[in-house]
């Protein structure tokens, strides 16, 4: 196991790895390793933990420059001492790496508002089994040179290249945050709220809907419409008049509400070792009929039409994953037991730019030994 200081000792540690010619893990804190797909045995494991850096940072400029092994954690306090953010939200904050956050493209309830990973990155440094160091964009938010090559990194699972350095776009933290739950008796009165809710003029920072076994996960009951507001004394007096007969959350309580949706995964899997989790994107008319289907636990990204379902059973989430795709979603097995991986369809329809994909991989990974079969088992 190699573990790098500096940039430089990683594109040499690549390099010396690919020579060799066998397969070659690459992580970082490796808290998503029950994430993805199954973690092939290797020659040589490389992680990027010792990278671990804030390079450049000044908030006057509202951007920021850190290694990937960074504590994601450390580069969030590091900012709101500031006033400042990245508002991801990912599953596994308290020991994932920027890098494992960027890779893994994991992002939150607060996607709604500020967008994903790939929204936030401006520049990147990555290390290439050629032992090369590429940079692509830079440290200003509107510089869009390279930026796709960068881009190509995030939701890779480490399976192109390593990211070494990562420049984000940070955000004000906003004066005020409230949060507003909604509890409804049926789906189709969750659905009515959100649908009364999008027709206003109100732009909530984080819009989730949970089924009423996910509620009870975090202390609620019935179907759950969360509504988390964001700015000005007189943005948060607007929406308690908008949503008068909503029970509120603030300071310490909302924090820890939205912790609970934010570790809602890890918590679940935590607790049920042959556990699996499907997320499944479908239009956002079907966000209710999907949570109904679920089995078990489902929350939805009621803004965007993502779902989570946690099944209890590994051999459930197999035989569920297509039925979604009849309904025509896109599913994968986000998260499962390393044992059943191999007997998974992990990724059931990977789409027509699939063939694209293969060709990026044989690009930069000719022979196919980097984190092979991480992305899903089809890379």
């Amino acid at each position: 196991m190699l573990s790098p200081r500096t940039p430089e000792e990683l594109a040499e540690a690549l390099h010396a790895a690919a020579a060799a010619g066998g397969a070659i893990a690459l992580g970082g804190a490796s808290t998503k390793r029950a994430m993805a797909g199954p973690c092939a045995p290797a020659e040589v494991i490389i992680s990027t933990a010792g990278l671990s850096r804030i390079r450049q940072y000044d908030p006057r400029d509202l951007t920021i420059s850190v290694e990937a092994g960074a504590p994601f954690a450390e580069l969030r306090r590091a900012l709101a001492a500031h006033g400042q953010m990245i508002p991801l939200d990912p599953p596994f904050s308290s020991r994932a790496t920027i890098g494992g956050v960027l890779a893994a493209n994991t992002c939150g309830p607060r996607r709604a508002l500020y967008g994903a990973a790939r929204d936030m990155v401006i520049g990147m440094k990555m290390a290439t089994l050629a032992g090369k160091l590429v940079e692509s964009g830079g440290m200003v938010v509107k510089n869009v040179a390279g930026l796709d090559t960068a881009k190509l990194m995030v939701g890779s699972f480490g399976t192109l290249a390593a990211i070494a350095v990562v420049n984000l776009k940070v955000t004000p933290a906003p004066p005020a945050s409230r949060t507003f739950a909604l509890e409804f008796a049926s789906a189709e009165g969750a659905i009515g709220g959100r649908q009364a809710l999008r027709a206003t003029a109100l732009r909530p920072a984080a819009l989730d809907l949970l089924n009423p076994a996910a509620a009870a996960r975090v202390g609620l009951g019935g179907w759950v419409l969360l509504v988390r507001a964001c700015g000005s004394e007189a943005v948060i007096a607007r929406y308690a008049r908008e949503l008068n007969e909503a029970a509120v959350y603030e300071s310490e309580s909302e924090q820890s509400l939205w912790e609970a949706i934010e570790e809602f995964t890890p918590r679940f899997l935590a607790g049920c070792e042959t556990g699996c989790v499907v997320r499944v994107s479908c239009p956002i008319s079907q966000t209710a009929e999907a949570l109904r289907q679920a089995e078990g636990p489902a929350l939805a990204r009621a803004a965007s039409g993502v779902v989570y379902a946690c099944f209890t059973d590994w051999r459930e989430a197999g035989a569920w994953a297509p039925r979604a795709v009849r309904c025509g979603w896109n599913p994968v097995i986000e998260f499962a037991p390393e044992s059943a991986k191999c007997e998974l369809e992990l990724w059931p329809q990977p789409g027509s730019d699939f063939a694209l994909m293969q060709r990026i991989k044989r690009m930069f990974d000719p022979a196919g030994v980097l984190n092979s079969g991480r992305l899903y088992g089809r890379l």
